[in-house]
């Protein structure tokens, strides 16, 4: 019989509804059974696509002998980490504090007042090699409990004491400044892999934001070596196995340190944060290679993870049937036969395909005789990876027909579970990257995609208060959204409006950012909390400053207050979020690299800067090719406006111009009707100019 979770929105509660774990969602009913019955809570965090999830549960969820003892000892909950960051964000930072590390699935046991005192990742069944058993752990914590009770309660408030002090931040911290920038630099040039690019060893995460960071810095520098730092990571991980070859889109990570072997699944943000990188990487070296990459990423996304009313799906799974991989790996016959003698030839060498398989099993390390695809540099070739026209004439049509006919291949197979979702935070990162997309590399294509996009968040997850939901899954919108949800959708509708100029999307995100401060910000130390004040009471408020896979809600929120300031004469905001990173400044000077997204937005008010008002009539040749040419080079600390040419209008009277936004606009008129630029540099103001080319060079000049 399905269990408790059978009502669940959650496509990861679903997988469990049928386990014979007499399983909770988390909500009173669980802690009040826990309270009444005198039992520690049993808390399992986890997510659809997560591979050593399903392996938990097949192994021990789905298992009587495991299920007896849960259910007579404990009460049960599960958790979707995606539908709730807040929970995981508390009990993963219990878990990094006892262990030293964390991941999913997240195992948490904790008295009915939520207070935990045993954590752990994945736990087999019965205990092997160094990690327990599930049938040896649930008798021993149930043991402790009934006969050692003073014990366990003394761990749970050291546990959920450490917990409230980190929590805490310093609001005293130093000023940020170039230092900050230069730290965090030194410490990635440490840990850069000057072999195979990223940074660190095994497992091999993307990392996207410590490259637009290591962008900035070089474009700030000069340094090469920055510059360098980037260039070889896109390349070597767009080589790599990491890579889908086939259906284009980045895997999780890689297993190992070259990029080949990867975690199969694939994550919306990570498609979005990747296609940034590629683009941006393109605009800072006009590298066609870089743009290809971003585009088939791109390709991937509006392909395989758009719902047909405009929002973005969440996830792919890395396994399917019943194996970790296998909708994307290749035996040498299965080329044979798909590609026919002459072809599978070509693909076994530029692939890099083995009889006897390269792929490995994460958990045994056994060869399977299947094969990632993935390519190697060439001889000869530039040591970033392949040569910047990338592959040459008949050979590059060659490549893709085999792709192509790989491609309809492997749609023949059973295909991964797609998490079918849609998170406002996932999706305000994947808004972000297709308008920047649709700037730089002038494709209304990817424009369209992020309108669509944002109408489908303003249709079901826009509440008629004018806050935001969490979650929508066929046809229901719920869960409270926390500060990732408001300032991811606050990015990318700022994005948006860069590209388009439409005003409606500067006023939806200055209401985003207002209501982020009202309803986040931390008034006493500085920074913002990841729960709304009038959010679920938890054993702590958190906060997350740290970046991870992804920005943190914290560091974004301080980039779009930063460029709002600067957009609309707000320096109260442009205060707040230097406030905010300030709180942080002891953990930042320990760890800069932990910083990347919140030093990219301290890059902009560290300065110098540039704030660009084109005033023209939006719809005229002159106005578009005037923000053609200044949306070209890479300039990443510059804002822009712009101001619609009518002058005979009063401010309230136009709210197209968004003069109540942004009052000195009024002033900032078109010059004998024709398209005018006002460029002012790190808050110096130029003469205005009609003429592009006088523009661009005062963008790229040194302020006086």
């Amino acid at each position: 019989m399905p269990n408790r979770l059978a009502g669940s929105d959650s496509p990861y509660l679903l997988q469990h509804r049928d386990n014979p774990v007499d399983w909770f969602p988390w909500g009173d009913e669980a802690f009040e059974k826990a309270r009444r019955e005198d039992k520690p809570v049993f808390l399992s965090i986890g997510y659809a696509t997560c591979h050593w999830c399903h392996v938990m549960a097949h192994e021990s969820f789905e298992d009587p002998e495991v299920a007896a003892l849960l259910n007579e000892g404990f009460v049960s909950i599960k958790v979707d980490r995606e539908e709730r960051p807040d929970i995981d964000q508390i009990y993963m930072t219990v878990c990094q504090l006892a262990t030293g590390q964390g991941g999913w699935p997240l195992t948490v046991v904790m008295t009915p007042d939520k207070r935990p005192f045993f954590v752990a990742t994945y736990l087999p069944k019965r205990s092997r090699l160094q990690r327990i058993g599930m049938m040896e752990l649930l008798p021993r914590l149930r043991a402790a409990w009934e006969a050692n009770r003073t014990e366990v309660l003394a761990a749970a408030d050291d546990l959920t004491g450490a917990l409230r002090q980190m929590s805490a931040a310093d609001a005293g911290g130093e000023a940020p400044g170039l230092a900050w920038l230069d730290a965090a630099f030194g410490e990635l040039a440490r840990r850069y892999d000057p072999e195979h690019g990223g940074f660190g060893q095994a497992p091999k995460f993307p990392s996207p934001h410590h490259l637009l960071f290591l962008l900035r810095y070089a474009e700030r520098t000069g340094r090469d070596d920055a510059l360098r730092m980037v260039t070889h990571t896109l390349d070597r991980m767009r080589m790599g196995g990491i890579y889908d070859h086939v259906g284009f889109g980045f895997h999780r990570y890689a297993t190992d340190r070259t990029w080949t072997l990867p975690h199969f699944e694939k994550m919306l943000y990570d498609q979005a944060m990747l296609s940034m990188a590629y683009t941006e990487a393109y605009q800072a070296t006009g590298r066609l290679r870089f743009r290809r990459t971003a585009e088939e990423i791109l390709t991937y996304v509006l392909r395989d993870l758009t719902d047909p009313e405009g929002g973005f799906y969440s996830a792919e799974d890395a396994d399917s049937e019943g194996r970790e991989g296998a909708f994307y790996l290749w035996t040498v016959d299965e080329l044979r036969v798909v590609l026919g003698e002459d072809d599978a030839r070509r693909a076994i060498e530029w692939f890099n395909v083995e009889p006897r398989g390269n792929f490995e099993e994460e958990a045994t390390r056994r060869r399977t005789g299947e094969n990632v695809l993935f390519r190697r540099p060439a001889t000869g070739e530039a040591s970033d990876g392949e040569a910047d026209d990338g592959e040459a004439g008949e050979r590059a049509e060659r490549l893709e027909a085999i792709r192509r006919r790989l491609f309809a291949a492997r749609e023949q197979r059973p295909r991964p579970l797609r998490d079918d979702k849609i998170l406002t935070d996932w999706n305000g990162l994947m808004i972000a990257a297709l308008a920047l997309a649709g700037r730089v590399l002038e494709d209304a294509r990817y424009t369209g995609a992020a309108a669509r996009a944002v109408g489908f968040i303003r249709r079901f997850l826009w509440r008629e208060d004018g806050r935001l939901w969490h979650r929508y899954r066929q046809g229901r919108a719920g869960l409270q959204a926390n500060l990732d949800d408001y300032a991811f959708l606050c990015w990318g509708l700022l994005e948006c409006y860069e590209t388009t100029f439409e005003p409606h999307y500067l006023r939806e995100a200055v209401h985003l950012a207002e209501q982020m401060i009202a309803l986040f910000e931390d008034a006493e130390r500085g920074g913002f909390f990841f729960t709304p004040s009038d959010g679920e009471p938890l054993i702590v408020r958190p906060k997350e400053p740290y970046d991870n896979a992804y920005p943190s809600g914290h560091s974004v929120a301080v980039l779009v207050l930063i460029r709002l300031a600067r957009m609309l004469g707000r320096p109260a905001w442009e205060d707040r979020a230097i406030r905010a990173a300030r709180a942080y400044g002891e953990a930042v000077r320990r760890h800069p690299s932990a910083f990347t997204a919140l030093l990219t937005g301290l890059d902009l008010a560290i300065g110098p800067s540039v704030e660009v008002v084109i005033a023209g009539d939006p719809a005229a040749a002159d106005t578009r090719a005037m923000v053609a040419a200044l949306h070209r080079p890479y300039l990443p600390r510059k804002v822009v406006m712009l101001r619609p040419a009518d002058d005979t209008l009063a401010a309230e009277d136009a709210p197209d111009a968004c003069f109540d936004l942004a009052p000195y606009l009024v002033h900032q008129r078109s010059l004998e009707g024709r398209a005018t630029a006002y460029v002012c540099r790190n808050l110096q103001c130029d003469q205005p100019t009609t003429d592009p080319a006088v523009m661009l060079a005062r963008l790229q000049e040194a302020p006086a």
